[in-house]
């Protein structure tokens, strides 16, 4: 099987080189693109935080538009993330001391406020706790596997990706995380964007796809491709994974092998280009010296 290499050049010499996984498939589901074991148990991290969405609207929930998207996001701590998972607890009835997601700094540097609510799963953590108030389940303990919420969110992830969750771990938030295989993450994508309108699925696709800014954050490259790309639902997730999909079907997923984030980026732009988008060419930034580019990351296969 052959292999995708990110080769990290400055100055003409190759200094750093990253592995991908990749899956990628066209709009009737049959593989067109396949680097590395994408059959293995994943850790897709937030890129899983669509069907942990759609979980939540299947119990109940009622978020839509921009909170909706936030409930999808791993946000950048901004005003509007923050006032947006307020607002998700605050029409819930639920107070924001509920919240066990990690105290946090934002990811945007020109706050220095510190609270669970700026760190960067609020907006999830906000709509599983409204979730858990629809229901009347107890906020207490919402994280546990074994919780109601949780034990619905399971159950739908396994219905998208047509797979048996293959291990339980605990995400950087503190929420379950569930190993999958990347076919199955690039499965529930395909499920959610083609899904009828109006249907769950499909309200998360539009919203993410309406309000890019609060699935990521109004500077962040995830933003720049949703806005660049039409149809495109692209969710990011830590430790370099990437999922996306497109109004006819069209779904990829991405795996930097060694974690490194500036990596997937040129990835995911690498494998858009392949499956025929246009993807702007200033996405990925290139290589510095002295504050000047001196060289760039190449995407070849071997």
């Amino acid at each position: 099987m052959s292999e995708l290499l990110v080769e990290v050049v400055r100055s003409g010499f190759v200094e750093s080189v990253h592995r991908a996984r990749v899956v990628a498939v066209d709009a009737e589901g049959s593989p067109v693109l396949v680097h590395g074991d994408v059959q293995a148990p994943a850790s897709p991290r937030s890129s899983m935080k669509p069907l942990q969405a759609a979980g939540m609207l299947h119990a109940g929930l009622d978020l839509d538009g921009e909170l909706l998207a936030l409930a999808c996001g791993s946000h950048a701590g901004e005003p509007i993330h923050v006032e947006g998972a307020r607002r998700i607890l605050r029409e819930a009835g639920v107070d924001e001391s509920a919240l066990r997601c990690p105290e946090d700094y934002p990811d945007d540097r020109t706050s220095l406020d510190f609270g669970r609510v700026h760190m960067n799963c609020s907006g999830k953590h906000s709509a599983m706790l409204a979730t858990c108030a629809v229901n009347d389940w107890p906020t207490e303990g919402y994280l546990d596997p074994t919780h109601p919420l949780q034990k619905s969110i399971r159950a739908t992830v396994e219905e998208l990706t047509s797979e048996r969750i293959a291990a339980t771990g605990v995400d950087g938030c503190g929420a379950p995380l569930f190993y999958v295989s990347m076919v199955g993450v690039v499965r529930a994508f395909r499920r959610i964007v083609t899904a009828p309108e109006g249907s769950v699925e499909r309200r998360i696709a539009d919203a993410m796809r309406a309000h890019p800014e609060y699935t990521s954050g109004t500077t962040r490259p995830e933003a720049a491709l949703m806005r660049a790309v039409p149809g495109l639902m692209l969710k990011a997730g830590a430790e370099a994974f990437d999922a996306f999909a497109l109004a006819d079907g069209r779904a990829a997923a991405v795996k930097i092998v060694d974690g490194g984030q500036r990596a997937r980026v040129a990835v995911t732009a690498h494998v858009l280009k392949a499956l025929g988008e246009d993807v702007p060419g200033d996405l990925v930034p290139p290589i510095k010296g002295g504050g000047r580019p001196v060289g760039e990351l190449r995407v070849r296969t071997i």
